[in-house]
């Protein structure tokens, strides 16, 4: 039960880290006008993928020191 709950802790850091990261950059200069909806679902998409592979990256290290 715990690793689980380790897991899914990482995983929403993670998210929150690549969100907050993905903030530098200037998103509206890449969407064209009156794409809001869709340029806010690829900005989240974006962070959820970032955010998967860093929690992926950080487990996969600490594994590595374990065993």
């Amino acid at each position: 039960m715990w690793p689980f709950i380790i897991q899914v802790v990482i995983h929403l850091v993670c998210f929150g880290v690549a969100f907050y990261a993905l903030q530098a950059l200037d998103f509206n200069r890449f969407l064209k006008q009156g794409r809001t909806v869709q340029g806010q679902l690829l900005y989240v998409a974006i962070a959820m993928a970032l955010g998967y592979l860093m929690a992926q990256f950080l487990m996969k290290l600490s594994y590595s020191f374990y065993f």
